[in-house]
């Protein structure tokens, strides 16, 4: 009778229940590996190179510092925020007449581009603009020369708007455009 209680107590502790068995469904893995980003169900892990980092703002989804191009003297960086209000033409005007001035004798449309792209089937617009950063909201006034932003705004399923942001020097930007690119590509 002894040996039973032994064997019956062995086999019990080692069963467990459904819910407590390791999956092995595709949406399981990986989860949350620390470096994907989610745009509600849909993810993408962005390149190996950019450094996430933590948010300095709680209006910041997501952080990464973005290796500077040689002979650049500062890092790019990468934001997500996923509580931002207002059309995507409004944020467009904010984000090329507030936050940057065109070089001496340009306008601010001769040094900016936008255009719709398309993020896992819904409609984002994307604006590239160059020039001197004055800062953004929240920032305070500053003047970075020789600046460039890609910028995103993104309507996104779950109901959330999303800016996705990448800024810094001109040539670093240039240097990680297609990474950044092929990331936004890459959610699914």
């Amino acid at each position: 009778m002894f040996c039973f209680g032994i064997f019956a107590v062995a086999v019990l502790g080692c069963s467990s229940s459904e819910g407590d068995r390791p999956t092995d469904k595709k949406s399981d893995r990986g989860k949350e590996n620390g470096s994907v980003v989610r745009f509600g169900d849909l993810r993408s892990a962005p390149p190996a190179s950019w450094e996430k980092e933590k948010p300095k703002s709680s209006m910041r989804a997501y952080q990464f510092r973005v290796p500077r191009a040689k002979g650049d003297e500062q890092d790019a960086e990468l934001l997500v925020f996923d509580s931002f209000r207002g059309s995507a033409e409004d944020n467009i005007n904010r984000w090329k007449t507030g936050e940057f001035e065109p070089p001496e004798g340009k306008k601010i449309d001769d040094v900016s581009k936008v255009t719709k792209l398309d993020i896992a089937g819904r409609p984002a617009h994307y604006l590239d603009v160059s020039g001197t950063y004055l800062g953004g909201p929240g920032m305070g006034s500053t003047r970075k020369p020789g600046y460039r932003m890609l910028a995103v705004h993104y309507e996104g399923a779950d109901g959330k708007t999303y800016h996705i942001i990448l800024r810094g020097p001109a040539k670093t930007v240039a240097e990680h455009k297609k990474e950044f690119d092929d990331w936004l590509a890459g959610f699914k």
